[in-house]
This record gives C-alpha cells, structure tokens and sequence, in this order.
C-alpha cells in the first residue's frame, strides 16, 4: 500500500506550476474520436485518469503517441468499436465522455454505467435526456447504456435541469453533427467548457456562447484534426493556494487564469489571506490569523465543489466558526470525519458542516475518500504537530502529477513510501 508521509511544521516558500486541466484533458481525448486522423493535444497532465481514458481510447482502435512528457498526438482514423468496457469505466466517471463523440461518429454508442469517486450520484439521465431531444434512443440492460439514432441526428432545444457539466459536454458534442441547430439552455459555464468548444470550433464545428448559460451549435458535415493546447489547471492552482495560505507562504502558483478562480481568490481574501494576481497566476501569503467566512458551492462561477475540501482544511484552524454547504454531492463531507481525526472541530448536519476553528492539527494516520480530499489531508499534515501518514493515495495519483516533489520544492517534508502487505492469509 502506496501512503504519504508528511512532516508538520516546515516553512512553506517558494514557487509552482501547474499542469494541463484534467478536467479538460479527459474530455478534448474523448473528442479526437470525432475527427479521423491526427489531434495533437499539449500540456496534458500526466496523471492515472489520463492514463485511463488513453486505454479508453486504444480499446476503441486509437492509437497514442506520446511525444514528450506532456504532448499526446491521438490518431483516431482507425477507430472501429463504440463500446467501452466496465473494467476502464469503472475507474473513472468522466469515461462516459466518448458517449458524445461515438454518437456523433457512428450513430450509436455502448458505454458502461460510469464509476470515479466515491463522493456522490454523478446521474447520467441528464446526459440521456438531453440526447433524446436530439433523436438518440436508449436502452439500459446489464449495466451498460446502448445509445442508438435510427432516425439520425436532429438539432433541438435542450434544457438542462441543473448546469452539469458532464451533460453539456456530451450535448455539445453529439449536436455538432446533427442536422440544423441545437441550443442548450442552462448550460454549464466553467472554462473547461470554454476549452472543448474552443477546440471543436478550431476544428470546424460551429459553437457559440460557450461560458454561458446559453450554447447555441450549428450542425457540420465533419471536423479535422488539430493541436491544441490544454487550459492551466484551476483546481491545482486553487489547492496549492491553499497551501500557501495554510502554511503562511509565499507561495506563487503559475500556469492558470485567475480569472478561472475568481471567487476562490475573493473568499480567500475575505479570510485574511494575501492574494497578489498576475496574468498567468498569483502569490498567496499570510500573517495574521485565518478569518471564518461561510461557503457555499455552486457551478461555475459559483464556488467549485473540487475547492470544498481544500478550503474546510483552511476553515478549520479559522479564529472562530462558519458553515460550509455543499450544494453539488451529497457525500462530499467524508472527508470532514478524517480531518477530526487530526483535531479538527466539525459537526455534519445534512449538506452542512460547521465548523469550529481549532488552535492546531495533530498528525494522525487517515485515508483520502476522494481525489480532493486526499490533497486536502496532505495539505493539513504540512501544519499539524507531527507526522501525517495519508493512505488511499490513488485518489491523488488520479488528479495531481509529481504531488509530493511540487510539495518537497516547496521545502516540505514529504515522502512517498509503500508499506507491507499484512494480510493475514499470505505467507
């Protein structure tokens, strides 16, 4: 079993740069499947999550070259099966990606009920909705989702019920293909969004108002293959902020848009935090105390409920209480149990947590319950009194590259270590 061990009590100083959004990475892979030939996609993150949806990918007949450390060059032109299997989907939600782009290519498309984190329904019958409007029929049997268009494509108007983002994905992609015009209304606004659109237009698709609530897609006889590169990571971005803030700092994040964290960065401020931006990061610091202030997550521009976890850690040593509500997944706050472990004073009463700030964490055994929340422990070991030992690690391998060695560069006392199989049954 992989496990981070972190050292509390080190200065935190220094510099980092993010990677590629994964986010947005995992959904341009899924749309190379809509233009034959060659796409070229840079500042990909090299993480597990891309590693599966690369396996997604080659089981449907693509083939992969990696031409440096973060630059894939994805040939789709042989791509002859629209069936993903339950073994690769099972590893992560956003496989149902290809869902969109097999639709658009082939006019069908069977893909496993998805899988991912542990941290709540992620439901698909707004993807299946949405896509009926345009003509797709669905049938779910042995846990797979058969898609068909007997009819062919139709544009129409969708409008979405909550702006997932998942569903306007996968919208956006199955209608540019379709005959006339598809508006998706209420859709979802966040800037991974804005870079699909941006890609598929690159490509020749016809997409406007990406960003809003409103996405209007003109239908296109086919696209072609381009390079393009990922948008920064605001999520990493937004976690190594928290670092800084946690730990004092300064600590300067490049490689992302402010602008994409624009909310993050108020409410961090509103918590005594120094925020200092530029075109292409910020450097965040402090000296006084952590102010308590209220959280609330919402789609974007709202809070990003990928930031709760990240930002309760913060709250949690705050001089005073707040109340942190979690409006996106109903199972977000199992983190929250953990961080108590190391001291943290919390109290869950539905999709609310309140939050009593705590002088300090003591460093404790605990276990990541998700992607962010693996970040988030880490994260509160670097200030606890002791030594933090983080387990379920593969939840972090699925969302941040090189973690601890962005940490070590930062002058923590990080370290990746295995510990010994002790199962009882083995020699």
């Amino acid at each position: 079993m992989d496990v981070i061990e972190v050292e509390g009590g080190r200065h935190i100083e220094g510099s980092v740069q993010v990677e590629g959004a994964k986010n947005s990475a995992l959904k341009l892979m899924a749309a190379t499947i809509m233009a034959p030939g060659v796409t070229t996609l840079t500042n990909v993150p090299n993480i597990a999550d891309v590693h599966v949806m690369g396996k997604v990918l080659k089981y449907l007949g693509a083939t992969i070259d990696v031409l440096d450390e973060h630059t894939l060059a994805i040939d789709t032109s042989n791509v002859d099966k629209w069936e993903t299997p339950y073994s690769l989907v099972s590893q992560m939600r956003a496989s149902t990606a290809v869902m969109g782009p097999l639709i658009s290519r082939f006019g069908r498309a069977i893909v496993a009920m998805p899988g991912g984190c542990n941290i709540g329904a992620r439901k698909i019958d707004m993807h299946i909705l949405g896509l009926e409007a345009l003509g797709v029929s669905f049938k779910i049997d042995h846990g797979n989702i058969n898609a068909t268009t007997p009819d062919g494509l139709t544009g129409s108007s969708v409008m979405l019920s909550f702006a997932s983002v998942g569903a306007t994905e996968n919208l956006m992609m199955a209608s540019v293909f379709a005959k006339g015009t598809t508006v998706i209304d209420n859709a979802a606004r966040e800037p991974e969004i804005v870079d699909l659109a941006n890609m598929l237009n690159e490509m020749g698709a016809k997409i406007t108002g990406a960003g809003t609530p409103v996405i209007e897609i003109e239908g296109v006889k086919e696209l072609h293959p381009v390079e393009h590169r990922v948008v920064g990571d605001r999520i990493e971005a937004g976690t190594f902020i928290a670092i800084g803030a946690i730990a004092g700092g300064p600590v300067t994040v490049t490689g992302f848009d402010p602008v994409h964290l624009g909310l993050v960065l108020r409410k961090y401020e509103q918590m005594g935090i120094r925020i200092d931006r530029f075109e292409n990061g910020v450097t965040a610091s402090r000296t006084g105390d952590i102010i308590p202030v209220d959280i609330q997550t919402l789609p974007f521009p709202g809070f990003p409920t990928d930031m709760q976890a990240q930002t309760m850690g913060l709250l949690a040593l705050a001089k005073g209480s707040c109340v942190i509500t979690e409006n996106v997944f109903e199972n977000r706050f199992m983190f929250a149990s953990e961080l108590q472990r190391m001291g943290a004073n919390i109290t869950i009463e539905g999709h609310h947590a309140i939050v009593r700030g705590v002088p300090a964490f003591s460093g404790a055994e605990v276990q990541a319950s998700d992607l962010r929340a693996g970040a988030a422990l880490v994260m509160a070991g670097l200030v606890a009194d002791g030594t933090t030992v983080v387990s379920n690690i593969h939840h972090i391998d699925r969302g941040y590259e090189k973690f601890v060695e962005k940490l070590d560069a930062l002058g923590a006392a990080a370290r990746r270590t295995t510990r010994p199989d002790e199962d009882v049954f083995k020699d």
